[in-house]
């Protein structure tokens, strides 16, 4: 049901429903109207039977009221809940949007974000709680759901700068600085991330806290370590978000892809939009040259962030592989169009033109690889340099 409905309004409601009833109703049909439901009595089943749990007819008895007044805000957004209980994200959006063109109120925006973060669409999440956010900026709810949003969509930085300011304000919420803490690891902060984990880890041990310090080992380069605490964190709560995809990385980068796959594929039995275990679960594939199993995971991995690199050429590279050039020449050119930089495109496309006979566009695209490449090497160099003569100088 819509929160944030008082008793006056609902009462309101039924008055002016009650109202509008009798007189829409025809004198001639007064009797015929005495053998049907009153709105009151619509409404309060409505309400009974959405709290029971029995959302098909709720959903069922909201319809009949907005059939005869498709313009009360409040029964919309008790529809689109009810819906969205159900399961029925995107009737449920419907019904939130509809009601807020009615009554722009930031609860029902609210519970419109709410349905788009539970369909995965992020992005309409993320649109519609900063919205709500900037209207109702001392409600932990929309920070912490725009939060998970961006934590979700990578966006570590967006998180830190959300939950930084609130966090010393609500040093006993576990969920906000595990949160705030999994940003920091993932950001590279690991330094910060650290004082987060050991917050955490003061009341016990839990799934929470071998996630955190797992990813934290994968972060400093020490995968088996990392394995361990993440195949505990896994243990401990199997519906941990991430967890799977984080140990399923440390598996591969263990050099255990069967694992691996195993973990990626328990991931997405959860939430079927996890980037990264849709991203490396088709990398594996492809490398066993498993293509038609591949493709699909990697395009849905496109499909949940789309326009990424990554991503991008890794479908180039699979249609190069599987010889299918002329959608690999496709992908692999309005790659390099928009990323000039990406050596590895590069090294694919001039593959590709050999391949097609197309010398002069062979030797130019490993030419460009030749620049790139020497122009890599030269600022790991500068890097290596800089960082020797930071060294304290220690007799």
């Amino acid at each position: 049901m819509s929160n944030g409905s008082a008793a006056g309004e609902s009462g309101f409601l039924v008055r002016a429903l009650i109202c509008g009833l009798l007189v829409a109703l025809p004198l001639a049909g007064a009797r015929a109207a005495q053998n049907e439901r009153s709105p009151e009595d619509l409404l309060k089943e409505a309400e009974s039977l959405h709290q029971a749990g029995k959302f098909d007819q709720a959903i069922e008895d909201y319809r009949l009221i907005l059939k005869r007044y498709p313009d009360v805000a409040s029964v919309r957004s008790d529809l689109g809940a009810a819906l969205a209980a159900a399961g029925r994200y995107q009737e449920a959006i419907v019904e939130y949007q509809r009601a807020l063109k009615l009554q722009p109120v930031p609860q029902i925006l609210l519970n419109l974000a709410l349905a788009y973060y539970k369909a995965d669409n992020l992005d309409s999440a993320v649109e519609a709680l900063q919205k709500v956010h900037e209207e109702m900026p001392d409600d932990l709810r929309p920070l912490m759901l725009l939060a998970d949003c961006y934590l979700r969509l990578g966006e570590n930085k967006k998180v830190i700068e959300l939950l930084d300011p609130v966090q010393p304000a609500h040093g006993d919420d576990l969920a906000l600085i595990y949160m705030l803490g999994s940003a920091l690891v993932r950001d590279g902060q690991v330094d910060r991330g650290q004082v987060i984990i050991d917050q955490i880890l003061k009341n016990g041990d839990s799934a929470e806290a071998r996630l955190l310090l797992g990813t934290t080992k994968l972060m400093m380069h020490d995968p088996p370590s990392a394995v361990e605490d993440l195949q505990k964190a896994v243990e401990l709560n199997p519906s941990l978000p991430s967890a799977h995809s984080i140990y399923g990385r440390a598996l591969m980068e263990s050099s255990n892809p069967e694992e691996a796959k195993k973990a990626f594929r328990a991931e997405l039995s959860i939430n079927p939009n996890d980037f990264d275990s849709n991203l490396y679960l088709g990398v594996i594939l492809k490398g066993e040259q498993r293509y038609e199993e591949a493709l699909p995971y990697l395009q849905h991995a496109l499909e949940v962030r789309p326009g990424d690199l990554g991503v991008r050429y890794q479908i180039g590279a699979l249609r190069l592989a599987e010889q299918d050039f002329g959608e690999a020449q496709r992908e692999l050119e309005a790659l390099v169009k928009v990323s000039p930089d990406f050596l590895e495109a590069h090294v694919s496309l001039a593959t590709l033109y050999y391949r097609l006979k197309r010398k002069a566009d062979g030797d130019r695209e490993r030419a460009i690889v030749a620049r790139l490449t020497a122009e890599k090497q030269a600022r790991e160099s500068g890097a290596q340099s800089k960082s020797a003569n930071t060294k304290p100088n220690v007799e």
